[in-house]
């Protein structure tokens, strides 16, 4: 097994790297910016290390000052976690020039995917059904025949990048033009790629995933769905394990359909796709190449360390277990707790006055933060994420309800409030809530 792992992110996804490395007796080393010489995941790291000051393109997202950081310390693989570089197919390419494993799929699937367009042909060839699309927004034709055929609205979206960054809705004809050129600028900013494609835009889908674990021997596991449906911007709040709506024929046949894709390309590690789903049929959106935000749920319901085995698939260690031996047991609900207004949703950094943490059965909290800890204006607002487990969804929510209740966090504004809102929500209780909650969601 690897000796030492550099962990390069920040906050509750490198505290949970760490945790998992200590079960495995890994040593760890934090990188951090100057803006989190105080962070927990530097203070609970066997060694840490300066990369930079507090703005993130100069220091997380540093990969020299990284690839220094993991020389010096001489570790064995960097873990990126998510965000930041973790599907940043060139800092996968010099980690492993750098004699370092990449804890990761291979640079060529981390490319592949990354394309929306080439996964879209991918998840064709396997007979993956997919939204209809147009690639080619140069021809004026091809986009009006296009709308003649799937009508308005329609959804823009780049093709090389995620987080609603370079996305515009069409509903009139006269916005088309506009619309082009804006998400190919947001496109270019945010992504360094102008390359942009329009969509089928479906009228009130769910966001369900599919989570897939895969070694280097060829061995493909499918680890259950989650219901990623609660979201604002195109950012998920809250997630559940499994999808309160899907039948188990339903869930049984998406899941074998991406366990062959997976297979079809040879994938390894950690891999997530990402699927809408309306009138009893997918569409393929995306497949995330790292580990998730949300991967809790997952963990809870199956009793699987997914950080732990994603380390030890890197490492080299063929997977031991077998998909008839996974068991999906009970329910689990995970809320994103972010440091923002709860009715504006400005990011409130500032100093933690007085903190206290629920607990108690089927109660878990990843988080980074402490009290007397202040949060930094320079990242996302994500400060830490509440998980429930019970033996069905009824006692998983009335568990994390509680939770929300007992959780405290003062000298800063939060979501917390907003989040008990939505779990009293009649959609929300039903489980027949879609992507539009929020928008109509007072």
């Amino acid at each position: 097994m690897f000796k030492k792992i550099l962990i390069a992110n920040r906050g509750e996804i490198a505290l949970r790297v760490i945790r998992a490395c200590r079960e495995l007796n890994i040593d760890t080393v934090s990188i951090h910016s100057e803006a989190d010489e105080q962070a927990m995941h530097v203070k609970l790291a066997d060694e840490s290390i300066c990369v930079g000051p507090s703005n993130a393109q100069l220091s997380y997202l540093n990969i020299p000052a990284i690839i220094t950081a993991a020389t010096i310390t001489n570790v064995d693989a960097i873990h990126p976690g998510y965000g930041f570089l973790s599907e940043n197919k060139r800092f996968a390419e010099i980690v492993e020039e750098h004699d370092f494993k990449f804890i990761g799929p291979k640079a060529v699937h981390i490319e592949m995917m990354g394309d929306k367009i080439q996964a879209k042909k991918m998840m064709i060839k396997n007979n993956i059904p997919i939204i209809p699309d147009e690639y080619n927004l140069d021809n004026t034709s091809k986009i009006n025949d296009f709308i003649k055929k799937y009508h308005l609205p329609i959804i823009i979206k780049a093709a090389n990048g995620g987080g609603g960054k370079g996305m515009r809705i069409i509903t009139k004809n006269e916005d088309i033009e506009k619309s082009i050129s804006a998400a190919k600028a947001e496109s270019k900013k945010s992504f360094n790629d102008d390359k942009v494609y329009i969509e089928k835009l479906l009228n009130d889908p769910k966001h369900i995933e599919i989570q897939i674990l895969a070694d280097r021997f060829g061995n493909v596991l499918s680890l259950g769905e989650r219901d990623c449906s609660i979201q604002r911007n195109h950012q998920k709040l809250i997630e559940e394990c499994p999808s309160p709506i899907l039948s188990d024929k339903q869930r049984k046949e998406i899941s074998e359909l991406c366990v062959q894709v997976v297979k079809s390309f040879k994938y390894e590690g950690l891999g997530t796709l990402e699927f809408l789903f309306e009138n009893n049929k997918f569409y393929f959106m995306e497949m995330n190449t790292r580990l998730q935000v949300e991967h809790p749920v997952t963990e809870m319901v199956t009793g699987i360390d997914l950080v732990k085995e994603q380390i030890r698939v890197a490492f080299g260690e063929e997977l031991k277990m077998k998909q008839n031996e996974i068991k999906f047991n009970g329910h689990a609900i995970e809320c994103r707790i972010n440091a923002e207004h709860p009715e504006t949703f400005i990011p409130s950094p500032g100093t933690i006055r007085q903190y206290h943490q629920p607990g108690g059965p089927g109660i878990r909290v990843d988080s980074a933060i402490y009290q007397g800890y202040t949060i930094s204006p320079h990242y996302d607002s994500m400060i830490s994420k509440i998980i429930s487990y019970g033996k069905n969804r009824e006692e998983s929510l009335s568990k994390i309800k509680k939770a929300l209740e007992e959780y405290v966090i003062m000298g800063i504004d939060t979501n917390l409030q907003m989040h008990q809102k939505i779990l009293n929500h009649s959609s929300f209780l039903s489980g027949e809530y879609n992507i539009n909650f929020m928008s109509n969601f007072k």
